[in-house]
């Protein structure tokens, strides 16, 4: 008799495997070597071998007493048999049949959510409003109540399950005999078949419409965000619970504001005179009325100044945002003569001589100042 193989050669596995790398590597295996689908020679043979390996490496109490002695330790063990005494059942079920082994019926199922994109204004999410929506779904067929039978009839019996939803095939192998359990394919596991379709809905139970609903915009929602509307998805399947609305916000920009959280931000421009010297100034708010403003002297480019509770509303109440007022001090690029004579008067109070470059000189004035000409 030839001697037999180490365990773990026969299986492709490290001596360090793990418990589920050994059922990995026997499952695949099995289906290879498997005598009722193998081609392979000596496929029995071979399966045989991969099936007393298993048995003694996923054993706890066997692969110890095999790491230690090797084959000699297992005499007496019950190990090297190749039937199925000791084996679990659902091990070689799994093994064989894997996602082929069902239950009966498929239960109810949840309905599929649905998604619908708005738009709104910058006022409208800062406030919040009421909106109607027109969504396109499918509902319940009002003719046959969802049974997709013609009104008047009902659902027959499949006759290639029996009703029960599952075909059951019987099949041979060395191992015994097995039942493969599938999905019924005539009644897709329903059970029952519809030999007078609704006219309606053709049979599927469901209709298309077009829903219309009004939904309401909490205050400070922003872009990006969405509310869901319970059930107001699809319906469910065989008496599921329906899916969920999701409204997806969109916000069109605004031409004078800027959202930054739950702060408006709005740019201010002022010219020099102002910021040198302050000034009350009138700002537009997103609350329609505008906001006297007091600039403070010596205000630089690029300061913010707040007007508290003028921004955004928060999402879950209690109070607002703020609009900060980020100036810009504007410096004149076309002075008139009387304000260049009031700069140039400006600068000796600072201590410093301007000379300014006349862009308005003709061609042959500008040739003149080259060459020293008058």
């Amino acid at each position: 008799m030839a001697a037999k193989r180490d365990y773990y050669e026969v299986l492709g596995v490290d001596r360090n495997a793990t418990e589920e790398d050994i059922k990995k590597a026997y499952r695949r295996l099995a289906r290879q070597y498997h005598p009722d689908v193998s081609t392979v020679e000596g496929a029995e043979e071979r399966f045989k071998e991969i099936n007393e390996a298993y048995q003694v490496l996923s054993d706890a109490e066997k692969r110890a007493a095999y790491d230690r002695f090797g084959h000699a330790g297992l005499e007496g063990m019950g190990a090297g048999g190749m039937g199925a005494e000791g084996f679990p059942f659902d091990s070689i079920f799994d093994v064989f049949f894997g996602s082929q082994r069902m239950g009966a019926q498929p239960g109810p199922e949840r309905g599929n959510d649905l998604r619908y994109q708005l738009t709104l204004t910058f006022e409208e999410a800062v406030f919040g409003c009421e909106r109607e929506l027109e969504v396109p779904r499918l509902e319940i067929c009002p003719e046959c109540s969802g049974t997709g039978a013609q009104p008047g009839t009902r659902p027959e019996k499949c006759p290639a399950c029996g009703g029960t939803g599952e075909v059951r095939r019987v099949q041979q192998s060395i191992l015994g005999q097995f039942i493969n359990v599938t999905l019924c394919e005539r009644c897709q596991g329903e059970g029952r078949v519809i030999t007078q379709p609704c006219q309606r809905c053709r049979g599927s139970g469901r209709v298309r419409n077009t829903r219309r609903m009004s939904v309401r915009i909490p205050p400070g929602i922003d872009d990006g965000q969405q509310i869901r509307i319970a059930g107001e998805g699809e319906p469910g399947e065989r008496g599921g619970p329906p899916g969920n609305l999701y409204v997806n916000i969109h916000v069109n920009p605004h031409p004078l504001f800027k959202r930054q959280g739950n702060d408006i931000v709005y740019e201010l421009a002022i010219n020099v005179a102002q910021a040198a010297l302050g000034d009350q100034v009138e700002v537009p708010t997103v609350d329609g009325s505008p906001a006297q403003m007091r600039v403070p002297a010596g205000t630089q480019s690029g300061r913010v100044i707040r007007l508290k509770e003028r921004g955004v509303p928060y999402l879950r109440g209690g109070g607002r945002g703020d609009q900060l007022v980020r100036v810009t001090v504007v410096i004149p690029t076309q002075l008139t003569e009387q304000q260049k004579q009031l700069f140039g008067k400006l600068a000796e109070t600072f201590g410093t001589s301007i000379h300014p470059h006349d862009d308005n000189k003709g061609i042959f004035d500008k040739v003149k100042d080259v060459f020293g000409v008058d």
